[in-house]
């Protein structure tokens, strides 16, 4: 649940953004890394029904996620940073109807940052985010102070 009482729930800030998705010119300031053409700003829904499609045992990564709506969406590039938010969104969302009861859910576990690091922001923390992805056979590794998947890019999917 949100942290205030007069937050509102995470399922409803999945369903709003009305206004999205949206296609648009590739702003100018990322134009000198992206290059010129259209980029989609993706809806929260959009990207909470690509996590649900990461079955069990696979992964996905935001920049997955984004090119994945580029592709249908018909634009050059999809923007990782709203994919990334609605990625979290989705993920409290997901947790929010875990403690409603409902026994199917995001599997926002399999969502990973785009170098295969574990988005410890996530409801349940480290501790949760391997036990998920160990019970479906992932290996965690740390370096540093990050925990990574080992091996991630040979268990990717497609969005």
């Amino acid at each position: 649940m949100p942290s205030s009482r007069s937050a509102k729930p995470w399922r409803d800030r999945l369903a709003g953004h009305p206004g999205l998705p949206e296609v648009k010119p590739i702003p100018e300031h990322m134009q000198p890394r992206h290059g010129t053409g259209t980029i989609v700003i993706p809806s929260p829904r959009e990207v909470d029904e690509a996590m649900k499609r990461v079955p069990e045992g696979r992964l996905v990564t935001v920049l997955g996620i984004s090119e994945g709506l580029a592709r249908g969406h018909g634009t050059t590039i999809g923007c990782t940073v709203t994919t990334a938010i609605f990625a979290s969104i989705a993920a409290q969302a997901a947790e929010e109807d875990r403690q409603a009861g409902c026994a199917e859910i995001t599997p926002y576990w399999r969502t990973l940052k785009v170098n295969g690091e574990l988005n410890l922001k996530y409801p349940g923390g480290l501790e949760e985010l391997m036990r998920r992805l160990e019970s479906e056979g992932h290996v965690v590794v740390q370096r540093g102070r990050r925990y990574f998947v080992e091996d991630f890019e040979k268990k990717l999917v497609r969005p």
